[in-house]
């Protein structure tokens, strides 16, 4: 939800933001006169039912041979009340779905214009080169039985897979490795339910135009969460959290669903663009002081673990039109794919400001005894399962196997490189 006082006090920012987003600017002063009118109407019911109250009392004291009439005055007063109460309670309605049009304010310096308008940062590493023809990842997994798409298509219908083997353990692997750090940095880890409520997929700001990518199981009224973003946001719904020590650190582990709807005919090959991957997300709450710096913060985990891993990457800053309502700012880290001479994204973070912290009621106290304020929030991948595209890709060899850079090694038990299988289904794939 955007800050109404903010709306009221400086509508020409916000217009500047809806502009940026590619909304139509006239949503603005849609969203002012919807606000004036649901406080007109709710002051109306208000003086309304204080003249009720008194008059009412004034009903219980008069004499028994003025009661008549005042309680037919009493009746009328009521019903007046109650239309009063109606055209509050529609003006409200109304309002709040003026205010839902409008997005989270940019933060100044965020490019405008949609998904191509980004501005690249940085980029670190080496892309790789070869001596030999690269494989994508997918042969590459199946070469080292680590990916399965034909069975996963066979159980689950297409955008589906099995990891096995050596794939099963590499994932676990990087959600350790990532854990890790996570932990080393002051997050709570935590596993988080991956089905949640209607207010909390609302609050978090997913049921927008993007609500056909997220999955609704009707009878329950229950979704899907695309990320543990979702769960973590809504963990201090409607609570006053202590920020005196600092931020407020989780990471979540869980599995996410998407639908990819709109998504037809892209990345149907390999685990790129699917249905259902495994993710570990860091959310933050903090004070809105402090948001931006944290936000550089998260992006330097991720670089720290791309670097780690011995990815080419680049940092983007995303074009106010291509972020999700929620979010003020995000960047985006895309590493290099070989096969497909690209660099492909595998984590954002975003800062949410204080929208999502007003639409989930989630408040600090800056001072002992003073009054609250709406925190901000923010979030960040630390590992998902579409790096190990990059990381079988880039680490390829000629006759197929894979190195496993030295970070990994402790979690696959010292295993140093990955070999194809070359017999028995039951291999592991590795030496």
């Amino acid at each position: 939800m955007i800050d109404l006082t903010l709306l009221r006090d400086e509508p020409e920012l916000v217009r500047r933001s809806q502009i940026a987003r590619g909304n139509a600017p006239e949503t603005v002063d849609a969203a002012i006169e919807a606000d004036r009118s649901r406080r007109t109407a709710l002051s109306t019911f208000e003086e309304l039912r204080a003249e009720q109250n008194a008059f009412g009392k004034q009903v219980a004291k008069a004499p028994k041979d003025e009661k008549a009439a005042l309680v037919a005055q009493a009746k009328d007063l009521a019903d007046r009340v109650k239309q009063a109460q109606q055209t509050a309670n529609e003006a409200a309605d109304a309002a709040a779905s003026a205010l839902a049009l409008i997005e989270n304010v940019v933060i100044e310096g965020v490019p405008a214009g949609g998904e191509e308008d980004f501005v690249e940062l940085r980029r670190v590493g080496e892309v790789p080169a070869f001596g030999f023809e690269p494989r994508d990842h997918l042969e590459l997994g199946e070469m080292l039985g680590a990916i399965d798409m034909e069975r996963g298509a066979k159980v689950s219908g297409a955008r589906f897979y099995f990891l096995k083997g050596i794939g099963a353990r590499l994932e676990i692997a990087l959600m350790n490795l990532a854990l890790d750090k996570a932990l080393a940095n002051g997050f709570t880890p935590m596993i988080v339910p991956t089905l949640v409520r209607p207010e909390i997929m609302q609050g978090t700001g997913f049921l927008g135009e993007h609500a056909d990518e997220v999955y609704h199981l009707d009878k329950e009224d229950l979704y899907l969460v695309g990320t543990s973003e979702v769960p973590l946001a809504g963990y201090h719904k409607d609570e006053i959290v202590d920020l005196s020590d600092g931020a407020l650190r989780y990471a979540g582990w869980s599995t996410c669903y998407r639908s990819e709807a709109g998504s037809y005919g892209k990345d149907t090959r390999g685990i790129i663009r699917v249905h259902q991957f495994n993710k570990l997300e860091m959310f933050v709450y903090t004070t809105p002081q402090d948001a931006e710096a944290e936000h550089l913060r998260l992006v330097a985990l991720q670089e720290e673990m791309l670097t780690s891993l011995r990815l080419a990457y680049r940092v983007i800053d995303v074009a106010a039109g291509d972020l999700g309502s929620s979010a003020a700012r995000k960047y985006d880290i895309e590493a290099w794919v070989p096969t497909q001479q690209a660099f492909r994204e595998l984590t954002s973070t975003s800062n949410c400001t204080s929208y999502q912290a007003r639409r989930l009621d989630v408040r600090h106290r800056p001072e002992e005894g003073g009054k609250t304020e709406h925190v901000a929030t923010l979030n960040g991948t630390l590992a998902t399962t579409r790096w190990i595209v990059a990381l079988l890709e880039t680490h390829q060899q000629e006759d197929g196997s894979v190195r496993v850079p030295e970070v990994l090694q402790p979690y696959l038990g010292g295993l140093e490189v990955l070999t194809p299988l070359t017999g028995s289904a039951s291999a592991q794939g590795a030496k």
